[in-house]
């Protein structure tokens, strides 16, 4: 495996990802709660991704249907999530990406969303990701928290065999014992080598899965430094759940970002990037 050899550049939304350009940015709350929650995210995400020129592609999800506990909160399903998706791509001209659990809902979501995403639970389904790369729209998989990164040649493989190759692949951490999770630093690489824009996940890389007995814990002061630390190893993209009051949101509530200490967070994230890329 050659591990320092550059991902083949590729065209994103409108910019190039790949080589030593800029990552690009997932971010948005875990769950669609309200309008209003998408727009206030939305809005100051954009503005300081706009500042630093790099490409933003909102996220949120129209139903958790992996939850913990049966009685949590799962968002408002498939019709009334993509109507809000849609508004949100509207209104601020961003790309939009949203989770897929079934193959039923492939189609459908694709008509709406920019990018499809299968969740790291589903990432070995292979008719849910062959379905996914039919569409040819760029897929973000996230990588299995049982999955070891050389693992992922299996899914490429399995996706490019549709002659789709829009493949991002996401880093969420790997189970270490019992509700909890690590980052391998060794895994960036190693997937890379594949030739795969790789993005690493700083939100859900801090769960403690089931940690808090009916929902998943978490340690979200980490973000940054485990978020830092991916970049620093030239991933082309950063996903996080971003929200203003963490604390209260319906899923994710211990992992999920402040909205008010994320963009100083983007640019310090921004800066690391371009000494890495650059040199």
């Amino acid at each position: 495996m050659n591990f320092f050899k550059e991902i083949t550049e590729r065209e994103f939304f409108g910019k190039k990802i790949g080589g030593r350009n800029p990552f690009f940015l997932i971010a948005g709350p875990c769950v669609i709660e309200s309008q209003d929650l998408l727009f206030k995210v939305s809005e100051k995400i954009k503005k300081i991704t706009e500042e630093l020129g790099i490409v933003y592609i909102f996220k949120s999800s129209f139903d958790k249907a992996n939850r913990t506990s049966y009685a949590s909160k799962r968002g408002p399903g498939l019709e009334e999530g993509l109507k809000l998706l849609e508004k949100v791509k509207k209104e601020f001209n961003v790309p939009v990406l949203t989770d897929v659990h079934e193959t039923y809902q492939v189609k459908i979501t694709a008509e709406v969303v920019d990018i499809l995403q299968v969740p790291a639970f589903l990432s070995r389904q292979t008719d849910l990701i062959i379905e996914c790369a039919k569409t040819n729209k760029w897929v973000n998989i996230k990588k299995g928290q049982f999955l070891a990164p050389w693992d992922v040649k299996s899914i490429q493989e399995k996706f490019y065999s549709s002659g789709n190759q829009k493949l991002l692949i996401t880093e969420r951490g790997v189970s270490f014992g019992y509700n909890n999770l690590v980052f391998d630093p060794r895994s960036i690489p190693i997937m890379r080598s594949f030739d795969i824009p790789i993005v690493f996940d700083g939100t859900h890389s801090t769960q403690l899965p089931g940690g808090m007995g009916n929902q998943s814990g978490g340690n979200r002061e980490f973000v940054p430094y485990l978020s830092k630390a991916a970049v620093s190893l030239g991933v082309e993209g950063i996903f996080m759940e971003i929200h203003p009051e963490p604390e209260n949101a319906w899923s994710d509530s211990a992992t999920q970002y402040w909205l008010d200490k994320a963009p100083m967070l983007i640019k310090h994230l921004y800066e690391i990037d371009r000494i890495i890329k650059n040199n």
